[in-house]
Formats: C-alpha cells, sequence, structure tokens
C-alpha cells in the first residue's frame, strides 16, 4: 500500500511509552516549611532507592503517560511540588528503571505523604488522604471478593451435576451482587470523591428480563435500557475520566454493541458527547481527537460522513486550536476531499489521457457499472491486487456489463513504460481503461485553481478502488474484491 500523505499527527500526546522520557523534570529538593501554600506537596518515600530520579505516571485514556519526576535523597525523600496542581485521577509510582510500582489516587487536595519499599509493592502507605483511604478500603474487599468469585468459577467448571451447578450460579450471582451493593454504598456515602467517579464510570447496567405488554414480549426493552442508562452518573466533561483505565473502553464498548451502525446515528451519539464534554479542559480535545481519527479512516464503508459532519460541527466553526499547522491542513484537505465522494453522489468527472494518447472521459462510458482503481505502477500493495481484480473481472464482472477504469497516480512519467510492462507480464485484460493525466493537464487545472482528482477522490493511499452504477453515482468504495462482488450481485437482483 502506497500512502501520499500520512495522517493524522495531532498536537497532542495520547500515550507516552516510559522508553521515551529522555531526561526527568529537574527540579530542587523541597523543603517541607511553606508546604501549605503550595497547590500539590506529594512526600515521596521509597526505599531502597537514594540520590536517583523517581517519577509518577497516569492513566490516559488506553495508554500511560509520565506525569513528573522527583530526585530521591540519601534518606529516600523526594517531593513533588509542580507550579499547578495535577489534574486528579489515578495515578502510579514508577522506578528508575520505569517499572510500575504502585497506584494511589490523585484528588484535588494533593497534600499527602507515600511510603513504599519494592519489597513490599502491594502495600504503600499513604497519610493524609481520605481518597487514598477509601481506595484502599476499597481494593482490599474487591480483591477478596474478586478471588471468592474466581474460585466459585473454577468450581462451576467442575460441577458434576446440573444442581451443583445451579447452587453455584446462584451463589456466584448473589456474591457479583454483594460487590455491586459495597459499591453503591461507597458512592451513596460518599458521593463527591474521586473513588465514586471512578465506580460510577466502572459501572455498567444489567439486561433486564423482557416485559410482556398486553400479552406481547417486549424483545427491544432490555437493550432500551441498557443504553439509556449505560452512561447514568458519568459527566462527561470530567477530566477526571481520562486519567482511568477504563473509560475509554467502555466508551469503545458502547459504540460496538449499543449504537446503530450507521453514519447518521452514530454521529447523533459523537455530537451529543462532544456537546456534554466541551467544558473540559482535556478531555473535550482527547475525544474530539478520538472520534476524529476514528472516523477520517472509518472501519466501515460509509462512516467516513461521521468524520465530515465532526468537522462541519467543530473543526469548520473554530475548533482547531488543538491541532498544529500540520494536521489542521490534514483535516481541512480530507474533509473537502471526502465531501466530493460520498455514497449515493455522482462521481466526479474524469477526462484523463490512456496509453495511446486518447482522451477518456469516465462520463462517456455507457456501461451497468463502471469500476474506477487510482493506483501506482510502483506499488507493491497494488501489483497484488490488479491481477486479482483482472481475475474476477474476466470471470464474471466483463459478462455483467462492467467496466474497468484505471488510473495511473504517478506524476513521475517514467511509470508509464512500467505500467505498459506489468501489463503485458500479468497479462491484464486489454478491455482496462489505462488513464492517467498528461504534464499539460495537470499545469493547467493548477493555474485554474481546481481541485485534482487526487483530492476530488480521496486518494490518500493505493490502490483506491470505487464502484459506479449506470449513471455514475457512488455505490461503493473502499472495499475488499469480495465484498464488491456481492454488492453488484444484489444490485442486480434489485437489492
Amino acid at each position: 500500500m502506497k500512502h501520499l500523505f500520512t495522517i493524522i499527527l495531532f498536537g497532542l500526546s495520547l500515550t507516552l511509552a516510559f522508553a521515551q522520557v529522555s531526561k526527568p523534570v529537574t527540579r530542587p529538593i523541597a523543603k517541607i516549611t511553606g508546604a501549605a501554600s503550595l497547590p500539590t506537596n506529594i512526600v515521596l518515600t521509597l526505599k531502597p532507592y537514594q540520590k536517583t530520579w523517581v517519577y509518577i505516571g497516569s492513566y490516559y485514556g488506553k495508554g500511560k503517560t509520565l506525569i513528573d519526576s522527583v530526585f530521591l535523597d540519601e534518606n529516600s525523600k523526594g517531593i513533588f511540588k509542580p507550579a499547578k496542581k495535577y489534574t486528579p485521577g489515578i495515578y502510579f509510582v514508577v522506578s528508575p528503571k520505569m517499572v510500575i510500582l504502585f497506584e494511589f489516587l490523585m484528588d484535588d487536595k494533593q497534600h499527602f505523604s507515600i511510603s513504599g519499599d519494592t519489597l513490599n509493592r502491594e502495600t504503600p502507605v499513604i497519610t493524609g488522604s481520605l481518597e487514598n483511604d477509601l481506595f484502599k478500603n476499597y481494593s482490599q474487599y474487591s480483591v477478596k471478593q474478586g478471588k471468592l468469585l474466581s474460585d466459585l468459577g473454577d468450581e462451576f467448571k467442575k460441577a458434576a451435576t446440573k444442581v451443583d451447578s445451579a447452587k453455584l450460579r446462584v451463589e456466584i450471582i448473589k456474591e457479583n451482587k454483594a460487590l455491586e451493593a459495597y459499591r453503591d454504598s461507597l458512592t451513596k456515602k460518599h458521593p463527591n470523591t474521586l473513588l465514586s467517579v471512578l465506580l460510577n464510570a466502572m459501572k455498567q447496567p444489567d439486561y433486564p428480563p423482557i416485559p410482556v405488554i398486553n400479552g406481547k414480549a417486549d424483545s427491544l426493552y432490555p437493550y432500551r435500557f441498557v443504553k439509556d442508562h449505560f452512561w447514568d452518573d458519568v459527566e462527561f466533561n470530567d477530566d477526571r475520566l481520562l486519567r482511568t483505565p477504563f473509560f475509554e473502553n467502555k466508551l469503545d464498548n458502547y459504540f460496538k454493541t449499543l449504537v446503530v451502525n450507521d453514519p447518521d446515528s452514530i454521529f447523533n451519539e459523537v455530537n451529543y458527547i462532544l456537546l456534554y464534554a466541551r467544558t473540559g479542559k482535556e478531555i473535550f480535545p482527547y475525544l474530539l481527537t478520538k472520534f476524529t481519527n476514528k472516523y477520517i479512516n472509518p472501519e466501515y464503508m460509509g462512516q467516513d460522513k461521521v468524520f465530515i459532519k465532526i468537522f462541519e460541527n467543530y473543526y469548520a466553526k473554530g475548533d482547531t486550536t488543538y491541532l498544529n499547522t500540520a494536521s489542521k491542513k490534514t483535516i481541512i484537505e480530507r474533509a473537502y476531499s471526502m465531501m466530493a465522494n460520498q455514497l449515493g453522489n455522482p462521481a466526479p468527472a474524469l477526462d484523463l489521457t490512456d496509453t495511446a494518447g486518447n482522451t477518456i472521459s469516465l462520463y462517456g462510458l455507457q456501461d451497468k457499472f463502471t469500476f474506477v482503481v487510482f493506483w501506482d505502477p510502483t506499488c507493491g500493495h497494488c501489483k497484488a491486487e490488479l491481477p486479482r481484480i483482472d481475475s474476477i473481472y474476466k470471470a464474471r464482472w466483463k459478462g455483467l456489463g462492467l467496466k474497468l477504469y484505471s488510473v495511473n497516480v504517478s506524476i513521475d512519467a517514467n511509470t508509464t513504460s512500467e505500467l505498459k510492462k506489468f501489463v503485458k507480464e500479468k497479462k491484464l485484460d486489454p478491455d482496462w481503461i489505462y488513464a492517467s493525466q498528461s504534464k499539460e493537464a495537470r499545469a493547467a487545472e493548477q493555474q485554474a485553481g481546481l481541485p485534482n482528482f487526487r483530492q476530488l477522490y480521496d486518494v490518500y493511499k493505493t490502490p483506491t478502488l470505487y464502484l459506479l452504477d449506470d449513471k455514475k453515482r457512488i455505490i461503493a468504495k473502499q472495499l475488499s474484491i469480495e465484498q464488491f462482488n456481492d454488492i453488484i450481485s444484489a444490485k442486480l437482483r434489485g437489492k
């Protein structure tokens, strides 16, 4: 696959591999005097490390990032005292060799001490932090309950009779409910704590039984219930959600399992989340970046419409301050390229020159289907795919009234000879149209300030494939050959 440009480099660092940290932030070792006036003052004692740098990091979406560093003195002590507060969330202490030692909660107060020992990594002592007291109690209970559930699960797998299985199933359900009840009690008793935010973000509703209304089962009710309550008690503008390992996974699961897989439905969900998150300093640009990257190169055909709507509703209205110059240029160019080739729209005109020097107009072809292939004779992936396309063309498509219009995207005139050589070696069907843009036509287009076919057809990689109907409307694009074949079959059946 040959890419004509690289996308998409935002000015945001979504993850940071520990090995990439070349130099820690250097600060003088702080004195405890006057610590109360500092926005953050976290005293770390970490044995047996002495006279070395250690770090704290946090989760950030699906990744992890280093946040700060401190130099430990001869007593294994150092003090984190940044100029402004850390964003609250789940943090961890990292050794000089970039090994995560243990986790702790960074609340909003950020005046506490941590005492840890690498010989006993599981039980650091944190004093002066109610949040970490709650976190410790919750962790101890959830570990205990988790072991119990794991043991019950093992027994369930080994159960010899249906009666034993039924008893164990009831016991597992009971213990799961006990864990949920414990979590609910914590959030009700401490509603404004960071731990409550984390527990609410983790929570997912259970599917209720199917109700029977007027003698008819409402089979969609469980789906509607779960979807309606999936985000109960979660505030999308809360930056703390980013500093957890589970929020983004929950978000992905929501779109995968509960959102209808069509562009309009997807954008309605995306738009709701982004509008809600807009006042979040960190989470809004993160989510905007996430959804942009997801739908600028979508997994399913037609979902690039979601990216266009994101562009129209956010980037085109000024939400570009989060982008560096290169990213801003890429976003704008891709958006306008995609607007020109949406499914159901007439394909942009192509009037290109074939290998004999004749101008071949796309709209001059009178065929039931037209298959447009943008490729480069020097592209290895193209060399593998074109013979496959030719095989199905000879075996089926040609007899169904389909015309192949191939476009050499290279601006290097020397590729014409390579093209002819490749066609001859692979014995591609002579009915193919092999077209390219002449140097003169390209210069005239540029002089007139007109968009070129690369922009109009969003050709950012090769090969790029389109299927058109007899009116040259776009039926499908960027699918596998087998998927294109299925669509042709469906169209012929009148579906």
